[in-house]
Order: structure tokens, then C-alpha cells, then sequence
């Protein structure tokens, strides 16, 4: 064959692996270093201590820690194969059955009780193509007693509603679960939402797909680590007043894909009564703060594996991770209480306000040298020009000395203040604390601006 014929050829195949989904990435990675272990093994990383496992890529296999905790390798069939007697790794493909079958093929036995006594076997077993996000044995397992016992109780309309909520009618493959995508469930035509991340993990209204692509003869299975439920309202419908206030109803009822972290009643009251009052009284100071604690991409805890630093609305960066089973915020167990999903994103609860770090700590120590902070804290609107720690550090040494007083005995009027009369200025009163030097070096603006 001609080389100029390669050239086309090559362009097929770079575009059918550029066209894969970031799950089949890592799945294909995590085949990779299984295969010295025989045919069809996937290299998986599970959590030491626990019996969570993720497909393996390139960082967590070097780095062997998820969620900060140590990893395992474990082996095991890569989804769709199966292990023979005597032979190496999973050679034979699994029996293709229908979906009754499938979900006792992949442990999903509980889920295969559930649909027996729901009456809802003679409907998986039968014609048609069906996709069905089956709760794991633990998922069940994990559900609080009275909740279980409510659906249980009642076979035939909350337990056959629930396992419906779970299957949608037409076979949907990883390839085709797109992020952000939603598809209407077989329990009244209820939404559920779908979540493909970069890192390869895809979730179902916040749960995670542990056993993608199980395929059955009437359609797939994917084994999902917890159960699901309804999603009816908007964010605005399920968030508290404070975000109200700071007239952000609208964004919360419009369409789109965001993650909030809400601070609870008991997050606000840590707040002194007075600095509270003042924020709340202030829209633009209130949505200023509320801005920090929302990110405009739906954030699932089962998403994290590691710490990430996202953009908040604020324009701020926010490092969101996790500990163990622990969600955490600029490294800080905070997340009380995870993914509570809205129709148009998902709310995390925290048990403290998050405050931007402005890296303006040795502003501090200015403003206290200069006996600035009674002005700080008088009612009134401020605005306020802050030199950053970096902005500071860019003073020669001696002269930052000089500033902050940290040269004992040296001459206390370095630093002043210039004031202008309220009365000759009658919008504002401009303050200005500047060097007495041959040049100036850190100015510090407030204006006041004064009702007539």
C-alpha cells in the first residue's frame, strides 16, 4: 500500500479515538493494566478498608490514593466477559439474557428480589429495549429503615414506582449518556439526569454508574451505588431566603447546570449578630458572598476523586475535594449534606460560610498599624482599593518595614491620613493613607458616600 494511503486511514482512527467517551477512556486504561493478568481484565483501584472501586487512570494508578485514602489494585472481568474454569483472565463473553437475568449475572440480586415482588419480572423479561440503573445489594442495604419498609409495604404501587423511576425505555449505552443529558423515566414520564465527567465517572441523578454496560438481549444494565429518586423542583424551590434576598431567584429558576453550597441556619448563626445583620442589609455585599458559594457546572460528590479547583460566581477560585467519604471545601470538611438534586442543579450543605481568600493578610497588619479598624467597622458603604499580599511583597524590604512599623522607634508619621471635609465634598469622604516618601507606595481609597 502507497504511504500517501496512510494518511486518511490514520485520520479514521484518530478520530474514532478522539470520538470516545472520558468512561471508555478510562476503561480502556484500566484494560491496559490488566492485561498481563489475561484477556478482558480491568485493573481497578479500591478504596483500602472499604469496597469501593474505580476504573483506574493514568494519575490515580501512579499516585494509588482516591479521596486521600490509600488504594489497592484489584483484578477483576471487564464489563460484558466472564472467567472459565482453568483458563487465564475472562475469555468468554457473559450469556446475553434479558435483564432479569443480567441483574443476577452482575450482583445486582437484590434489585432482582425487588422486581419479583413487584410483579415488574414478566416486564423485564419480555420484548422491548430497556435501560435500567440498578441500585447495587449495598444501595439497597444503605436505605434508611423506614424508607425501605414504606416501599416494601407497598409492592405494588411505591415499590414498582420506584423500580420504574430506575428504567427508561430505550437502551442507552455509556457512549450515550452525555453530561448534562436527561431522559424520561418509565414512572410518569420523571426526568432522570446524566453526568459524564472528565475523569470517566458518569452518575444518574448524582449516583454513580459502578457497573456500566451490562447488556442484555431487551436491553442494558448499569449497576448504580445507590437508589434514586424523583426530581421535581428547582433550586429556588428548595433553597432558603438568604439567596432570595440577594436576588438571585432568577438564576436559581432559570434552566441550566449549577452547583450551590448552601451554609445552613446554624453556619449563618457562628456569624456575630451585628456583621450578620450588616451583610443581609447589603444585596450587593450578600450576593457578592452567596456568588462564592455557587459554581455554574453541576458538581456531584461521587464526581471527586480528588481536589479540583473550579471557578465560582464570583470569579473566584474554590478548591472543592473530598476525604474518604467526606466532601471537602478549600480542604476542609465542611459538606454536612450531599447532592440534593434540583431540575436544574445540585445543592451541597455546609456548616460554614466560605470566605474568599483575597490574600490580603499583610493588608491587615496595615490597617491595624495604621488604627484603621474602627473606621472598618462604621455603618456606612465603603469602597475599598486593597493591595494584595503580592502587591505588597513588591516593596523593597525596607520600605515595607518602614510601613508597617516594624523598624522600632521608627518615624511614626509614615503613614497618614488625609481627610476631606463632608461639607466641601458633599457626596463622599475620601480617606487616603499613602508614604511620606519622594513617592508614593500603597494607596488605600474609601469613599463614603453620604445621604443628602
Amino acid at each position: 500500500m502507497k504511504s500517501w494511503l496512510l494518511v486518511p486511514v490514520l485520520a479514521v482512527v484518530l478520530a474514532v479515538c478522539g470520538a470516545r467517551s472520558p468512561y471508555q477512556t478510562v476503561l480502556q486504561h484500566s484494560r491496559i493494566r490488566g492485561r498481563q493478568q489475561g484477556p478482558n481484565v480491568c485493573a481497578m483501584q479500591q478504596i483500602k478498608g472499604t469496597n469501593r472501586k474505580y476504573f483506574t487512570n493514568c494519575k490515580q494508578w501512579y499516585h494509588r490514593k482516591i479521596c486521600g485514602k490509600p488504594t489497592v489494585i484489584t483484578y477483576e472481568c471487564c464489563p460484558g466477559y466472564e472467567k472459565l474454569p482453568g483458563e487465564k483472565g475472562c475469555p468468554a463473553a457473559l450469556p446475553l439474557v434479558n435483564i432479569y437475568g443480567t441483574l443476577g449475572a452482575v450482583g445486582a440480586s437484590t434489585t432482582q428480589m425487588y422486581s419479583d415482588r413487584a410483579r415488574l419480572r414478566e416486564e423485564v423479561e419480555g420484548p422491548g429495549s430497556f435501560t435500567f440503573f440498578a441500585p447495587s445489594n449495598e444501595a439497597w442495604a444503605a436505605l434508611p429503615a423506614e424508607i425501605l419498609d414504606a416501599l416494601v409495604s407497598n409492592v405494588n404501587i411505591e415499590l414498582l414506582n420506584a423500580l420504574h423511576y430506575h428504567m427508561v425505555n430505550r437502551r442507552l449505552t455509556t457512549e450515550e449518556l452525555k453530561h448534562g443529558s436527561s431522559f424520561s423515566s418509565m414512572y410518569q414520564d420523571s426526568h432522570v439526569h446524566i453526568h459524564h465527567y472528565s475523569n470517566g465517572i458518569v452518575t444518574v441523578n448524582c449516583a454513580r454508574l459502578i457497573k456500566p454496560d451490562q447488556h442484555a438481549t431487551n436491553g442494558i444494565v448499569h449497576v448504580i451505588d445507590r437508589v434514586i429518586t424523583a426530581v421535581s423542583s428547582d433550586m429556588q424551590s428548595i433553597i432558603d431566603a438568604a439567596f432570595a434576598a440577594a436576588g438571585l431567584s432568577t438564576l436559581l429558576e432559570s434552566p441550566g447546570q449549577y452547583t450551590i453550597f448552601a451554609p445552613t441556619n446554624d453556619a449563618f448563626a457562628k456569624i456575630p449578630r451585628e456583621t450578620l445583620n450588616r451583610i443581609l442589609g447589603d444585596p450587593v455585599a450578600l450576593k457578592d458572598l452567596l456568588n462564592y458559594h455557587m459554581l455554574k457546572q453541576l458538581q456531584c460528590a461521587e464526581s471527586i476523586v480528588s481536589g479540583t479547583s473550579v471557578e465560582t460566581l464570583q470569579g473566584t477560585a474554590l478548591e472543592v475535594g473530598c476525604d474518604g467519604d467526606q466532601m471537602t471545601l478549600n480542604g476542609n470538611a465542611v459538606v454536612t449534606k450531599k447532592d440534593q438534586l434540583g431540575t436544574n442543579g445540585v445543592i451541597h450543605y455546609i456548616s460554614q460560610l466560605l470566605i474568599p481568600d483575597s490574600g490580603t493578610g499583610q493588608l491587615v497588619g496595615a490597617i491595624q498599624t495604621a488604627s484603621m479598624t474602627e473606621l472598618l467597622n462604621q455603618q456606612g458603604a465603603l469602597t475599598f482599593f486593597a493591595p494584595t499580599d503580592e502587591a505588597f511583597r513588591a516593596l523593597p524590604p525596607a520600605e515595607l518595614s518602614r510601613l508597617l512599623g516594624e523598624c522600632g522607634g521608627s518615624d511614626p508619621g509614615l503613614l497618614r491620613f488625609s481627610s476631606s471635609d463632608p461639607e466641601s465634598e458633599p457626596f463622599w469622604v475620601r480617606r487616603k493613607v499613602d508614604q511620606l516618601l519622594a513617592h508614593p507606595v500603597v494607596f488605600i481609597h474609601f469613599y463614603k458616600f453620604i445621604k443628602r
